[in-house]
């Protein structure tokens, strides 16, 4: 079944997308920004409520309090440009009651990864919505469309494909991330396209591919196009910025930093992710950080074997702690020395390509 939603990719005056970055780094401050230059903005669905001083007593009912304000303030920062998303990751529990809450916050494309959003299409199909899956490889974008076209007889509005340089959680193993031995998001996407295209012909329309990983130069992101990609998405590029919602103390970790500083993260949600190195990096290779408390926010994490809190590490993170943190990161960090605008990072990154 072909789209018949007014709702679409052309309201975007640039193929540009802020990448979801949580907790507390994209909200409605760094999508609203990026929204009023012509671009899709992300809210992050992993707990917008974290300051919310009944989010330890309630964590849902904060965060979805907190996301309806984060998604009118994009609105009213975007100025009516632009397209809002929220990020909503797989693995969180409650998973489908979070969509629901976007859905009737009013926002205009849910974009799911950190695991195959299989089953998104029952919350979303008939909604004047924008749906897209995250994807790291043209098997698992393959094994989605298959299955959306099987049980719910649609298909995606566009893909994001995820490389291995991306940040935040990665579809790779450790040593392919290490080693640099996994595929170029660009061969990826190569990949991918007959992939997306078999669905095109059946559904009659297109389904841009926008790529994430390392799209950090003009130059990048024109190869990207020129092979075949709509578009591409960033988000370490916009942490130090001055409208990034964390703390100025996580925005200056990207400053001055080099790419020696990272490291890998194994996530409780079962990823790998990668991170600017720090002292509670270094902790975690020598054995466990027992958390001090539990949210019960993501499914595969078991409170009294888990490594760590993810979600206490990024809150301390956002709240500006960079030793007890954890500051996820793409593997390309800006080589500014100072914060700028929103605006400056995407006139450097998009020029005149539209």
């Amino acid at each position: 079944m072909a789209r018949t939603f007014d709702l679409t990719l052309n309201k975007l005056e640039i193929p540009l997308i802020q990448g979801g970055m949580g907790v507390g780094i994209s909200l409605g401050s760094l999508a609203g920004a990026v929204m009023k230059e012509g671009g899709m903005g992300v809210i992050s669905l992993a707990h917008p409520g974290y300051r919310d001083p009944d989010f330890m007593k309630d964590p849902f009912s904060a965060n979805v309090k907190a996301l309806k304000e984060e998604v009118n303030k994009a609105r009213a920062i975007s100025e009516g440009k632009g397209l809002l998303a929220i990020n909503a990751m797989c693995a969180i529990n409650r998973y489908d009651e979070y969509v629901q809450a976007a859905i009737d916050a009013g926002v205009d494309v849910i974009i799911s990864g950190a695991g195959l959003p299989l089953s998104l299409p029952s919350l979303t199909k008939d909604r004047d919505l924008l749906v897209a899956p995250i994807v790291s490889s043209a098997k698992a974008a393959q094994l989605l469309l298959k299955s959306w076209d099987r049980h719910y007889n649609c298909t995606a509005d566009f893909i994001v494909i995820e490389g291995p340089d991306a940040g935040g959680h990665l579809g790779f193993k450790p040593e392919e991330l290490l080693e640099h031995s996994a595929k170029n998001v660009l061969d990826i996407l190569e990949e991918t396209k007959p992939v997306v295209r078999e669905y095109e012909e059946k559904y009659n329309c297109i389904i841009p591919i926008y790529v994430a990983g390392g799209m950090n130069t003009k130059e990048k992101i024109q190869e990207a196009i020129n092979k075949g990609a709509k578009g591409v998405q960033v988000a370490t590029s916009f942490i130090p910025t001055i409208e990034c919602d964390a703390d100025i103390k996580f925005k200056e970790m990207f400053l001055n930093h080099d790419q020696q500083e990272l490291t890998l993260i194994k996530s409780p949600v079962g990823y790998y992710g990668r991170a600017i190195a720090n002292p509670l990096s270094k902790q975690l290779e020598k054995g466990r950080v027992a958390p001090t408390y539990c949210v019960n926010c993501i499914k595969p994490c078991d409170f009294k074997v888990t490594p760590f809190c993810i979600t206490e590490a990024l809150i301390q993170a956002a709240k500006g702690n960079t030793t007890d943190g954890l500051i996820f990161s793409g593997i390309t960090i800006p080589t500014q020395t100072k914060l700028r605008y929103v605006k400056e990072v995407i006139h450097d990154l998009m020029g005149d390509i539209k």
